[in-house]
């Protein structure tokens, strides 16, 4: 709405989208001669739109883009705007191939959202490292996640949503200090 546009937007300094349904029927016939570098270039002007309205930083969570690794990845992309010290702006431009998961967890979002938002904090120039260090968190809480509840489910039984909810307190050092697993890809 105008008001998000003109009110929420301009005041931000990061935004965090998830885009994970590609649904434009007006571009039917070059979405299937073109499908991935259309999706890229829209998904990149989408970016360029946020962007205009404020925040330095973009970054789009779970599209459908295909990833060059195969279909058991979802593709995550950002970009960050700064302005460096000879007055000149620069844009920093990431993919991130990240491994799926079969199985439903509630709070991965807004983990990933606060993770990103400590992360950029501490790393405001490289939006690289924070988001590699973002997806690695919740990497390790996930992997801890599953063992745990793969451990209390009983024998061939998927586990419940209980089961599944996030080993946070348990991951507090993985939060604090990520081992990266998944490294981001400079545009």
């Amino acid at each position: 709405s105008q008001n998000f546009s003109q009110n929420i937007m301009p005041p931000l300094s990061l935004t965090c989208c998830n885009c994970n349904k590609w649904n434009s029927s007006c571009f039917l016939e070059l979405r299937l001669l073109l499908e991935q570098k259309l999706k890229m270039l829209v998904v990149f002007q989408v970016m360029n739109l946020l962007h205009s309205m404020g925040p330095d930083t973009v970054v789009i969570t779970s599209s459908d883009l295909p990833s060059p690794l195969g279909d058991q990845y979802l593709v995550a992309l950002g970009s960050q705007k700064r302005v460096n010290a000879d007055g000149t702006m620069v844009t920093q431009q990431i993919r991130m191939d990240i491994p799926r998961v079969d199985a439903v967890f509630v709070g991965t979002g807004d983990l990933f959202a606060a993770m990103l938002l400590a992360w950029t904090h501490l790393h405001p120039n490289n939006l690289k490292m924070a988001c590699e260090k973002t997806v690695s968190v919740l990497c390790h809480v996930i992997k801890r996640t599953i063992t745990y509840a793969k451990e209390v489910a009983s024998p061939n039984r998927r586990p419940s949503p209980a089961q599944l909810e996030l080993r946070m307190v348990q991951s507090k050092a993985d939060i604090e200090d990520p081992a990266i697993v998944v490294n981001a890809v400079v545009l």
